[in-house]
Protein backbone atom coordinates (compact mmCIF):
# COMPACT_ATOMS: atom_id res chain seq x y z
CA UNK A 1 0.00 0.00 0.00
CA UNK A 2 0.95 3.65 -0.80
CA UNK A 3 1.63 6.04 2.29
CA UNK A 4 -0.31 8.97 -0.11
CA UNK A 5 0.62 11.58 2.89
CA UNK A 6 4.81 10.43 2.53
CA UNK A 7 4.27 11.03 -1.21
CA UNK A 8 2.76 14.02 -0.64
CA UNK A 9 5.37 15.66 1.82
CA UNK A 10 8.60 14.50 -0.73
CA UNK A 11 6.81 16.05 -3.86
CA UNK A 12 8.04 19.66 -2.64
CA UNK A 13 10.97 18.79 -1.88
CA UNK A 14 11.13 17.37 -5.38
CA UNK A 15 10.38 20.33 -6.76
CA UNK A 16 12.31 22.27 -4.89
CA UNK A 17 15.50 20.48 -5.97
CA UNK A 18 15.02 21.05 -9.23
CA UNK A 19 14.28 24.97 -8.95
CA UNK A 20 17.89 25.35 -6.66
CA UNK A 21 19.89 22.97 -9.28
CA UNK A 22 18.09 25.85 -12.43
CA UNK A 23 19.45 28.38 -10.09
CA UNK A 24 22.92 26.91 -9.80
CA UNK A 25 23.08 26.26 -13.39
CA UNK A 26 22.41 29.89 -14.15
CA UNK A 27 23.48 32.14 -11.83
CA UNK A 28 27.19 31.45 -12.71
CA UNK A 29 26.30 32.72 -16.34
CA UNK A 30 24.58 35.86 -15.12
CA UNK A 31 27.41 36.79 -12.89
CA UNK A 32 29.74 37.22 -15.74
CA UNK A 33 27.32 38.94 -17.76
CA UNK A 34 28.30 42.58 -18.43
CA UNK A 35 24.42 43.79 -19.21
CA UNK A 36 23.13 42.42 -15.88
CA UNK A 37 25.67 43.83 -13.67
CA UNK A 38 25.07 46.97 -15.35
CA UNK A 39 21.31 46.57 -15.12
CA UNK A 40 21.33 45.49 -11.07
CA UNK A 41 23.71 48.33 -10.23
CA UNK A 42 21.59 50.61 -12.12
CA UNK A 43 18.61 49.32 -10.14
CA UNK A 44 20.09 49.95 -6.75
CA UNK A 45 21.08 53.54 -7.68
CA UNK A 46 17.63 54.07 -8.69
CA UNK A 47 16.38 52.34 -5.83
CA UNK A 48 18.37 54.51 -3.37
CA UNK A 49 17.53 58.11 -5.14
CA UNK A 50 14.09 57.31 -4.63
CA UNK A 51 14.73 56.08 -0.96
CA UNK A 52 16.72 59.81 -1.09
CA UNK A 53 13.64 61.76 -2.27
CA UNK A 54 10.83 60.19 -0.15
CA UNK A 55 12.74 59.81 3.25
CA UNK A 56 12.17 63.69 4.45
CA UNK A 57 14.88 64.64 7.16
CA UNK A 58 12.54 64.96 10.65
CA UNK A 59 13.23 67.93 13.22
CA UNK A 60 16.18 66.89 15.82
CA UNK A 61 18.31 65.73 13.10
CA UNK A 62 21.86 67.04 12.63
CA UNK A 63 22.44 69.62 9.53
CA UNK A 64 25.04 68.01 7.28
CA UNK A 65 27.02 71.13 8.23
CA UNK A 66 27.82 69.94 11.57
CA UNK A 67 29.96 66.89 9.98
CA UNK A 68 32.44 69.78 9.19
CA UNK A 69 32.81 71.34 12.84
CA UNK A 70 36.28 69.49 13.44
CA UNK A 71 37.38 70.97 9.64
CA UNK A 72 38.08 69.77 6.42
CA UNK A 73 38.74 67.04 5.20
CA UNK A 74 37.41 64.71 7.98
CA UNK A 75 37.18 60.78 8.08
CA UNK A 76 33.15 59.98 7.63
CA UNK A 77 32.79 56.74 9.74
CA UNK A 78 29.41 54.50 9.96
CA UNK A 79 28.41 51.04 11.33
CA UNK A 80 28.55 48.06 8.93
CA UNK A 81 25.08 47.75 7.40
CA UNK A 82 23.83 51.53 8.05
CA UNK A 83 26.21 52.43 5.39
CA UNK A 84 23.91 52.37 2.46
CA UNK A 85 23.14 55.89 1.71
CA UNK A 86 26.36 57.45 2.62
CA UNK A 87 26.41 59.18 -0.67
CA UNK A 88 23.60 61.31 0.04
CA UNK A 89 25.32 62.45 3.34
CA UNK A 90 28.18 64.07 2.79
CA UNK A 91 27.61 68.22 2.54
CA UNK A 92 27.44 69.97 -0.14
CA UNK A 93 31.04 70.10 -2.26
CA UNK A 94 32.66 67.79 -0.39
CA UNK A 95 34.39 64.92 -2.83
CA UNK A 96 35.45 61.75 -0.81
CA UNK A 97 36.89 58.45 -1.42
CA UNK A 98 35.68 54.78 0.19
CA UNK A 99 37.29 52.40 1.77
CA UNK A 100 35.96 48.91 0.52
CA UNK A 101 37.37 45.56 1.58
CA UNK A 102 38.39 43.30 -1.08
CA UNK A 103 35.49 40.35 -0.69
CA UNK A 104 32.86 39.80 -3.14
CA UNK A 105 30.15 40.81 -0.79
CA UNK A 106 31.87 44.21 -0.92
CA UNK A 107 32.00 44.19 -4.67
CA UNK A 108 28.07 44.89 -5.46
CA UNK A 109 28.72 47.94 -2.72
CA UNK A 110 31.77 49.46 -4.28
CA UNK A 111 30.06 49.61 -7.92
CA UNK A 112 27.01 51.17 -6.60
CA UNK A 113 29.19 53.93 -4.57
CA UNK A 114 31.36 54.46 -7.94
CA UNK A 115 28.35 55.50 -10.03
CA UNK A 116 27.62 58.49 -6.86
CA UNK A 117 30.96 59.40 -7.89
CA UNK A 118 32.74 57.87 -5.28
CA UNK A 119 36.80 57.41 -5.51
CA UNK A 120 36.97 53.71 -4.01
CA UNK A 121 40.12 52.09 -2.24
CA UNK A 122 40.42 48.39 -1.32
CA UNK A 123 41.59 47.06 1.94
CA UNK A 124 40.21 45.80 4.93
CA UNK A 125 40.98 47.38 8.83
CA UNK A 126 41.88 44.93 11.20
CA UNK A 127 41.82 45.23 15.16
CA UNK A 128 45.11 45.63 15.84
CA UNK A 129 47.92 47.28 13.46
CA UNK A 130 49.82 44.11 12.88
CA UNK A 131 46.68 42.12 11.48
CA UNK A 132 46.20 45.82 8.98
CA UNK A 133 49.59 44.82 7.70
CA UNK A 134 48.96 41.15 7.23
CA UNK A 135 46.03 42.01 4.90
CA UNK A 136 47.69 45.14 3.01
CA UNK A 137 45.14 47.40 4.92
CA UNK A 138 48.39 49.68 5.65
CA UNK A 139 48.45 50.23 1.52
CA UNK A 140 44.49 51.14 1.58
CA UNK A 141 45.23 53.47 4.81
CA UNK A 142 48.12 55.16 2.99
CA UNK A 143 45.97 55.75 -0.17
CA UNK A 144 43.36 57.16 1.82
CA UNK A 145 45.59 59.42 3.62
CA UNK A 146 46.67 60.62 0.32
CA UNK A 147 43.09 61.14 -0.35
CA UNK A 148 42.67 63.08 2.69
CA UNK A 149 45.75 65.17 1.67
CA UNK A 150 44.48 66.33 -1.34
CA UNK A 151 41.26 67.40 -0.03
CA UNK A 152 39.34 64.55 -0.04
CA UNK A 153 37.09 63.44 2.90
CA UNK A 154 37.47 59.53 3.79
CA UNK A 155 34.66 57.73 4.62
CA UNK A 156 35.17 53.92 6.05
CA UNK A 157 33.43 51.38 7.96
CA UNK A 158 34.14 51.55 11.45
CA UNK A 159 33.50 47.75 12.34
CA UNK A 160 34.89 44.37 10.87
CA UNK A 161 33.30 42.28 7.99
CA UNK A 162 32.54 39.30 9.29
CA UNK A 163 34.01 40.48 12.60
CA UNK A 164 32.27 41.86 15.57
CA UNK A 165 29.10 43.69 15.12
CA UNK A 166 29.17 47.25 16.77
CA UNK A 167 32.89 46.57 17.53
CA UNK A 168 35.36 49.38 15.63
CA UNK A 169 38.65 48.25 14.37
CA UNK A 170 41.82 49.97 14.59
CA UNK A 171 42.47 51.15 10.84
CA UNK A 172 39.70 54.43 11.21
CA UNK A 173 42.01 55.17 14.31
CA UNK A 174 45.43 54.48 12.83
CA UNK A 175 44.14 56.94 9.91
CA UNK A 176 42.79 59.32 11.92
CA UNK A 177 46.51 59.29 13.61
CA UNK A 178 48.22 59.22 10.23
CA UNK A 179 46.57 61.88 8.91
CA UNK A 180 45.46 64.09 11.78
CA UNK A 181 42.16 64.43 10.80
CA UNK A 182 38.81 63.97 12.71
CA UNK A 183 36.97 61.05 12.86
CA UNK A 184 33.11 62.09 12.23
CA UNK A 185 31.15 59.26 13.69
CA UNK A 186 27.69 59.52 11.23
CA UNK A 187 24.38 57.36 11.86
CA UNK A 188 21.45 57.75 9.68
CA UNK A 189 18.24 55.39 9.87
CA UNK A 190 14.38 55.58 8.56
CA UNK A 191 11.34 54.93 9.76
CA UNK A 192 10.46 52.07 7.06
CA UNK A 193 13.65 49.56 6.55
CA UNK A 194 14.08 46.20 6.45
CA UNK A 195 16.85 44.56 8.59
CA UNK A 196 18.32 41.63 7.44
CA UNK A 197 18.46 39.30 10.24
CA UNK A 198 20.18 36.33 8.64
CA UNK A 199 23.40 38.75 7.94
CA UNK A 200 26.05 39.28 10.27
CA UNK A 201 25.71 42.61 10.55
CA UNK A 202 22.20 42.64 10.60
CA UNK A 203 22.10 45.16 7.79
CA UNK A 204 19.29 47.51 7.85
CA UNK A 205 17.80 48.58 4.07
CA UNK A 206 16.09 51.80 4.16
CA UNK A 207 12.91 51.83 2.26
CA UNK A 208 10.78 54.76 0.17
CA UNK A 209 8.28 56.85 2.18
CA UNK A 210 8.74 57.19 5.36
CA UNK A 211 10.87 59.67 7.38
CA UNK A 212 14.82 59.43 8.02
CA UNK A 213 17.46 60.95 10.66
CA UNK A 214 20.80 61.73 11.21
CA UNK A 215 22.96 61.63 13.94
CA UNK A 216 26.56 63.41 13.51
CA UNK A 217 28.48 63.03 16.43
CA UNK A 218 31.48 65.00 18.37
CA UNK A 219 34.71 64.78 16.58
CA UNK A 220 37.52 62.44 17.47
CA UNK A 221 40.91 63.12 17.32
CA UNK A 222 43.93 61.37 17.49
CA UNK A 223 47.39 62.34 18.98
CA UNK A 224 49.90 61.68 16.40
CA UNK A 225 51.84 60.23 19.16
CA UNK A 226 49.28 57.84 20.63
CA UNK A 227 50.88 54.72 21.81
CA UNK A 228 49.13 51.34 21.61
CA UNK A 229 47.18 52.38 24.86
CA UNK A 230 45.99 56.16 23.43
CA UNK A 231 44.68 53.78 20.06
CA UNK A 232 42.91 51.69 21.95
CA UNK A 233 40.92 54.28 24.20
CA UNK A 234 40.01 56.05 20.80
CA UNK A 235 38.72 52.85 19.22
CA UNK A 236 36.51 53.09 22.35
CA UNK A 237 35.61 55.71 22.26
CA UNK A 238 34.69 55.48 18.89
CA UNK A 239 32.52 52.14 19.64
CA UNK A 240 30.57 54.40 21.80
CA UNK A 241 30.05 57.17 20.18
CA UNK A 242 28.77 55.09 17.31
CA UNK A 243 26.66 52.85 19.44
CA UNK A 244 25.17 55.96 21.34
CA UNK A 245 24.17 57.94 18.25
CA UNK A 246 22.48 54.62 16.39
CA UNK A 247 20.04 54.46 19.62
CA UNK A 248 19.31 58.39 19.22
CA UNK A 249 18.30 58.22 15.92
CA UNK A 250 15.81 55.44 16.25
CA UNK A 251 14.48 56.80 18.50
CA UNK A 252 13.82 59.70 16.63
CA UNK A 253 12.66 57.97 13.98
CA UNK A 254 10.71 55.39 15.70
CA UNK A 255 8.95 58.59 17.48
CA UNK A 256 10.17 57.94 20.50
CA UNK A 257 12.85 60.61 21.10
Amino acid sequence: MIDNSTATAKAPRKKNGVLKRFWRSIRGPLAKSRFVRFLVVWLITQFFRLVNATNPRLPGSSDLEDMKRGGEPFIAVAWHGQHLMAPFLMPRGVRFAAMFSKSKDAELNARVAERFGVEIIRGSGGREPTKSIEKGGVRALLALKKALKDGKTAAMIADIPHGTPRDSGQGVILLAKLSGRPIIPICYMTSRRKILEKSWDKTTIPLPFGRSGLIVGDPIFVPEDADDAMLEAKRVELTASLNANTARVQALVDGRA
